[in-house]
């Protein structure tokens, strides 16, 4: 790709200095946070949320504890308004929640924008005005004076109404494109709006500074903010905001360095959505500070139903690998991976309390994703770690290990096979499909046993392609003079090389498992078997291992 001078650096270095925010190594607690889902999210939707949509919405982000939501821009259409006027009237806004609504700083707008927050207990007014080199320049054609002059007349109008309008009122200020805005400028455009409002302990204003496009790398813009931390007219009574989207990707990073640098506060929306790449994702901020200890103050322990109701609402899909969010974020395919986070979780079984799972960030069953079906994915690509677990993790079955691995490649040669991922019940039924209780050619339907001077005699009665016959065997133990029998009916030799068991459930009806393996005719072979009795689970694992390996040979 040839540039050839079309492009260059669109954003301003506030001046040189050291940083203070270099320093400083994570968001050690929670900002105010504000969705915008309703207003930003909502208008870069294909179809716009009905006011049914919007209700739901709002329910679940108060639900979630979002104590600030800007609800929409109630100048802009009937929806808007009506969705305003719905919540005040109809007393859905809790008394600890404040709505936001956007206006530009046009007289008619604001005059429209205060009518609809009638009556509203708490409100923030969040006044705009573009301020950017670019947008002076080619849209507005305006000097600085002149932008500085819509900004402050606005702020003037906005104090105007809120003083004779019926409710509880609060500011804010985005000096909108604020990445393509010069430092100096933006502060004080910012300043002459603050000298209007005269912030004060009892009644603090916002200052949003939007990353309405991303132009800079996310330091830049850390840098940008600590400025205006640093020259914002009484700072102390000043909530500074922060509002990035998306268009170089780096949106996170950039809220996370905004943090940093001294802001307060943080406007985003669920999954990011937005206009063109997204808004900041603040599910994914809030479960970065968790994933470090810190309280987000925001409850995501029920990620799901989260997704559920979002994308039922907005017709959006929250793309599989979102972080924290994908139906994919835990899963592993890898069979390296699944050995790992297997290995990880049987660690934590000692006691561990920290959480440091190899490949997992968060524990998922914290955000209310499950072990079974979303950690360990099993296709092709899997290995004997991960889907022993599951076995393990959902049926309870815990394979030796030589026979885990046997189980890996006869699950992985299904799923090659088929070009499919397998479900954990299509695993559990190549396992039992393949090892357990395989009565062909060989079935054994009845053993007696008789202990004489310490050797043990079995009469086995089995069945040879369907014919039936009875054989003694005579050795030191039941399964011992069980192989002894077979060995003679079959006239083959054989070697009980592995054996194992366990109860897989509780009770005196539980079934016993039984693993064993043989060495046959130069091979080896597994066998598992199933019973109420775990004698005849054993019994039933040999029979197992002698067909396969008669089969295999």
């Amino acid at each position: 790709m040839e540039v050839n001078g079309k492009y260059r650096r669109s954003y301003f270095m506030p001046p040189k200095r050291e940083y203070k925010w270099t320093s400083r190594e994570y968001v050690d607690k929670a900002p105010i946070w504000c969705s915008v889902d309703l207003r930003d999210g909502n208008q870069a939707l294909v179809v716009p949320m009905s006011l049914e949509e919007k209700l739901e919405f709002f329910s679940l982000l108060v639900k979630l504890g979002f104590k600030e939501i800007e609800i929409g821009f109630p100048a802009a259409s009937e929806t808007e308004y009506e969705f305003c006027r719905k919540l005040i009237e109809g007393g859905l806004i809790p008394d600890d929640v404040k709505i936001q609504v956007l206006t530009q700083s046009r007289e008619h707008i604001i005059r429209k924008t205060f009518e609809a927050l009638e009556g509203a207990k708490n409100a923030i007014v969040h006044l705009y005005n573009s301020t950017s080199e670019a947008q002076r320049e080619q849209v507005f054609r305006k000097s600085r004076e002149e932008i500085t002059e819509i900004a402050v007349s606005g702020a003037k109008l906005v104090k105007e109404y809120a003083e004779k309008t019926p409710g509880n009122f609060s500011f804010e200020y985005s000096p909108e494109s604020f990445t393509g805005t010069e430092p100096d400028f933006a502060l004080d455009i910012c300043n002459a709006v603050l000298k209007i409002w005269e912030p004060a302990p009892d009644n603090k204003v916002i200052v949003n500074l939007p990353v309405t496009v991303e132009l800079s790398m996310p330091h830049i813009y850390a840098d940008q903010v600590e400025y205006m931390c640093d020259g914002l007219y009484r700072r102390e009574n000043v909530i500074v905001s922060l509002h990035p989207h998306n268009d170089r990707g780096c949106a996170v990073a950039d809220t996370e360095f905004g943090l940093l640098a001294g802001a307060d506060r943080v406007e985003g929306t669920l999954f990011g959505n937005g206009e063109r790449t997204g808004n900041v994702d603040i599910v994914t901020l809030a479960l970065n500070m968790f994933s470090h200890g810190v309280d987000p103050k925001l409850d995501f322990t029920d990620i799901p139903s989260i997704v559920k109701i979002y994308e039922k609402v907005t017709c959006m899909h929250v793309y599989e690998r979102q972080p924290y969010s994908g139906e994919l974020v835990f899963a592993a395919f890898s069979g390296s991976h699944q050995d790992a986070i297997a290995k990880g979780m049987k660690y934590r079984e000692n006691g561990i309390k920290r959480w440091n799972v190899p490949y997992l960030p968060i524990d998922p069953k914290d955000i209310g994703r499950e072990y079974d079906g979303d950690i360990i994915r099993i296709n092709s690509q899997s290995g004997k770690g991960g889907i022993g677990f599951l076995l393990e993790k959902k049926y309870g079955i815990a394979l030796p290990p030589k026979l885990r691995e046997i189980v890996g490649y006869a699950v992985k040669d299904v799923s090659d096979k088929q070009h499919r991922e397998l479900a954990p019940s299509d695993v559990y039924d190549v396992f039992t499909g393949t090892f357990v209780n395989i009565f062909t050619p060989l079935k054994v339907t009845e053993v007696h046993y008789k202990q004489e001077n310490g050797t043990i005699t079995a009469a086995v009665t089995a069945l040879m392609h369907g014919k039936k016959s009875v054989t003694d065997g005579h050795g030191n133990g039941r399964l011992d003079a069980v192989s002894d029998a077979l060995m003679q009916l079959l006239g083959t030799q054989f070697t009980i090389m592995d054996y194992s068991e366990q109860a897989l459930e509780q009770g005196s009806k539980s079934n016993a498992m039984s693993y064993l393996e043989i060495g046959i005719n130069g091979g080896i072979s597994w066998g598992v078997g199933v019973h109420s009795d775990i004698i005849m689970s054993s019994v039933y694992a040999l029979v197992c291992a002698v067909n396969r390996g008669m089969k295999e040979q």
